[in-house]
């Protein structure tokens, strides 16, 4: 929660407090510095300081107006005046966050029948941290679901019976919801799923919706028709979420599609009496189209009708289509290539965790069907624009593209957003990217399947009213969107102490690299995420797809013959994802300190400082990196770590590392996106001489160029021609060997080869190395200082035989009830 959330009368108080010498704005500027984006100049400060001299200026307030531009949170703060000792803003901040937290659905009283399963829910939003705790009465309830925003009472009896209520806590603080009475049916008729004919009260059920197997573009229609005196009134839900538009006996859906499959019940009141249909189960199946002739209809400019059957002439259409189909015919990709974004940080939203590791196993995953796999963390929205418009480039004539993302999203009018971590607390779709519309711009390139897996919520946004129009949709049949949750519903994370895992890449990555039709793969992950009691009633998998033949996600390479255009452009994409050459720095005092990189994504990469050679004079050395650029991000605290994981680093093992008895220093740098020139830092050697108390320091500047994809200039718009931002000659002026093409990049080989020069060209037997293991974690070491080179590998995964064991904790993707 950002610190402008105090709202103006709470930043002037705070002010008040922190306008002072001894513990106040001066002191707060210290502390935040630990964080980068933090962090002000002397001029900022000079500024902070003559508001002094303004009768109404206030330091402390233009300091704390700055630290909330910058997405300072209300955490954040409290860490700082915690650092400072400073009490009284300490309580204040309490008090102020405890009147923030607001309950946003209270728990409903509910009736229902012996035996049925009953969900009381509470939720509440404001700062992080908060905790629920349920009660029956006055007696808390103390096993696990007393503490989660949902109590399920399964299977109801007598004595779930009575009144509950729920303590949400934050702190010391906390605020009680309404209270909700649970009641246990006796009478049967009108207990949920009951067809009993017997009155309940004069109101009783004559007519129960029965379950129903159809097919996409068939009319559904279920009935329920009950007797009651008053007259009765209907009300329809599917998969339990009401549907505002059906309020007869007769719900009728005209054209039924994929999402319209589940369980369907009515609710039948009147006055004085309620009561529940039996649920109806309604599958989908394929169209049932091809079960008769079909009849194109020409009409041209007069408007003329021209018919043609497809149906043989003297055959019944049953017995033709009861014919035997052709042999499977054999698809295969002229490339395959997957942009997969993760954005977890967002500057004003709830924080993911996720999507990390999701990220980082779907990109293993895919690299084995031999995808080249662009995988980036945290971007905001121009970087994501440029982040697809590089992915477009890429796409070609039977290319296999594949885009996911995981992070905050929504849907309004059948269009879905994906958000950029920068996106404003009342986003819209300006502020965000359409999927609709990328999947356009990819059908320009009359690519062979498209496909969209987004591990996102599809909740409305009220702050939208705009109803976007993408582009003219082509009839490619070879479209696929596999969406994590259903329609207005929100997708979860499963949190664990190590790496957490997104719920739809849980069981994503048990079937993703199955040789499947790519509909019947994500159908099994659906099938398998139902059977989770857990996912039940919360999350469920959503399909919509047109692909019309067997196409699989493991389907062969066959690339065609590329032009010298084209394989310039896959040369400057393969060309960013370069590691800078390892190197070794020698220091007046005659210690040797090797540095070398590893990426761990696309846009975040690894340095370490070993020490190859020291005089025997010298008691103890280190080399540390300091002076980074302030466009990328590094964590202070995490940098110059004897470990990977202290460095913050969870997806890299240092077991993985050539052995060496020399320790090594870690420092981790994410938002190479960002970076606008090259990568500068300098190297401070820190020694002790053995006769010596007194520690020396020697430092040496370092150039690494523009490491990853920092070369590609993501934070630049792009041009109407949707060019590459890569500096250097045009696509005209490149002369490239048709080796240089994707299909021809990729290797058996999983290690980087070793560039002299990280601005130099690459030569065609180099670039038949490059890409292939552009987003797994590789090491770059020089060559003649160790004898091996050893790829840093992935290391923590929630196990496929754990998904259904272990203990689950849910925390929403917010995209608005996070506000």
């Amino acid at each position: 929660m950002n610190i402008s959330s105090l709202g103006e009368e709470g930043m002037n108080k705070l002010s008040k407090m922190l306008d002072n010498s001894s513990c106040g704005w001066r002191q707060l500027a210290n502390a935040a510095t630990e964080h980068p984006q933090f962090r002000c100049s002397e001029n900022e400060l000079t500024s902070c300081s003559i508001q002094v001299l303004n009768a109404a200026g206030s330091p402390a307030r233009t300091l704390l107006a700055w630290l909330a531009d910058r997405g300072c949170s209300i955490d954040f703060l409290q860490h700082y005046l915690r650092k400072m000792d400073h009490q009284e803003a300490l309580q204040f901040l309490a008090t102020a966050v405890s009147e923030q937290i607001k309950i946003t659905v209270q728990p409903q009283s509910q009736q229902a029948p012996l035996g049925s399963r009953v969900v009381l829910t509470c939720r509440a939003s404001g700062p992080s941290g908060l905790s629920y705790q349920w009660f029956k009465g006055k007696e808390e309830i103390l096993h696990e679901m007393g503490s989660l925003p949902e109590l399920v009472l399964c299977p109801l009896g007598p004595a779930h019976q009575g009144h509950y209520i729920c303590r949400i806590n934050h702190g010391e603080k906390c605020i009680f919801s309404t209270w909700a009475r649970v009641r246990l049916l006796h009478s049967a008729g009108s207990s949920p799923g009951c067809s009993s004919m017997f009155p309940v009260s004069g109101l009783r059920i004559s007519q129960q919706p029965s379950s129903q197997a159809a097919s996409e573009g068939d009319v559904l229609v279920l009935k329920c028709r009950a007797e009651a005196n008053p007259p009765p009134q209907y009300e329809w839900y599917h998969n339990k979420v009401p549907m505002p538009q059906q309020k007869s006996c007769s719900l009728r859906i005209p054209c039924v599609t994929t999402e319209h499959r589940g369980e369907y019940r009515c609710k039948v009141f009147n006055l004085y009496h309620e009561a529940w249909s039996n649920t109806a189960t309604v599958t989908i199946g394929p169209s049932s189209v091809t079960e008769a002739s079909w009849v194109e209809v020409d009409r041209g400019l007069e408007s003329q009708e021209v018919q043609r059957s497809t149906t043989r002439s003297g055959v019944n259409p049953v017995q033709q289509i009861a014919c035997p189909p052709p042999a499977a015919k054999n698809f295969y990709a002229t490339d395959k290539v997957a942009l997969l974004i993760g954005n977890m940080h967002y500057h004003y939203h709830q924080q993911l965790s996720a999507p990390i590791s999701d990220v980082h196993e779907l990109t293993n995953l895919l690299r084995q069907m031999d995808f080249k796999v662009v995988s980036l963390l945290d971007l905001n929205c121009q970087e994501m624009k440029s982040a697809v418009t590089e992915f477009l480039l890429l796409l070609d004539k039977g290319v296999y593209g594949l885009l996911y993302f995981a992070g905050h999203g929504y849907e309004n009018y059948g269009n879905s957003f994906m958000v950029p971590i920068d996106a404003p607390a009342s986003y819209t779709s300006k502020h965000c990217l359409c999927v609709q519309n990328i999947l356009t711009r990819m059908q320009e390139k009359k690519t062979g399947l498209n496909v969209f897996l987004l591990d996102m919520c599809r909740k409305r946004n009220p702050n939208d009213g705009l109803i976007v129009q993408p582009g003219t949709l082509k009839v490619t049949a070879n479209i696929v969107f596999g969406y994590a949750t259903c329609v207005d519903a929100e997708a979860y994370e499963v949190k664990r102490e190590d790496v957490s895992n997104g719920i739809f890449i849980s069981f994503l990555k048990r079937h993703v690299c199955e040789d499947e039709k790519v509909t019947v793969m994500l159908d099994k992950v659906a099938e398998d995420m139902g059977r989770c009691a857990i996912t039940r009633g919360r999350q469920a998998l959503e399909l919509r797809s047109n692909l019309s033949e067997r196409r699989s996600l493991t389907d062969r390479i066959q690339p065609l013959d590329s032009s010298a255009s084209d394989s310039a452009r896959n040369l400057q994409w393969a060309i960013a994802h370069v590691l800078p050459e390892s190197r070794s720095l020698n220091f007046d005092c005659g210690v040797k300190v090797q540095l070398g990189f590893a990426a761990e994504f696309s846009n975040i990469m690894v340095i370490y400082t070993r020490i190859l050679e020291k005089p025997a004079e010298i008691d103890s050395c280190s080399a540390q990196l300091t002076d980074f650029p302030q466009e990328v991000d590094i964590d202070l605290k995490k940098s110059n770590q004897e470990t990977l994981l202290e460095a913050g680093c969870l997806l890299l093992i240092k077991e993985e590392l050539p052995s060496l008895e020399e320790h090594s220093l870690y420092t981790r740098i994410r938002s190479l996106q960002r970076l606008k020139r090259d990568l500068t830092f300098t190297v401070c050697l820190h020694y002790t001489y053995s006769n010596m108390d007194e520690e020396v320091v020697e430092r040496l500047p370092v150039s690494v160029g523009k490491p990853l994809v920092s070369k590609l200039n993501l934070h630049e718009s792009r041009t109407s021609s949707s060019c590459s931002a890569i500096p250097g000659p045009s696509l005209d002026s490149f002369s490239c060997p048709e080796s240089s093409s994707f299909a021809s990049i990729d290797s058996p080989s999983n290690t980087w080869p070793h560039y002299g020069d990280t601005g130099s060209a690459v030569s065609q037997s180099d670039s038949l190395t490059l890409f292939r293991g552009a987003n797994v974690p590789e090491e770059s070491d020089s060559p003649g200082e160790l004898d091996s080179h050893q790829p840093l590998t992935a290391s923590k995964s929630l196990p496929h035989s754990q998904v259904n064991e272990i203990n689950y904790k849910f925390s929403d993707m917010y995209n608005l009830h996070s506000l």
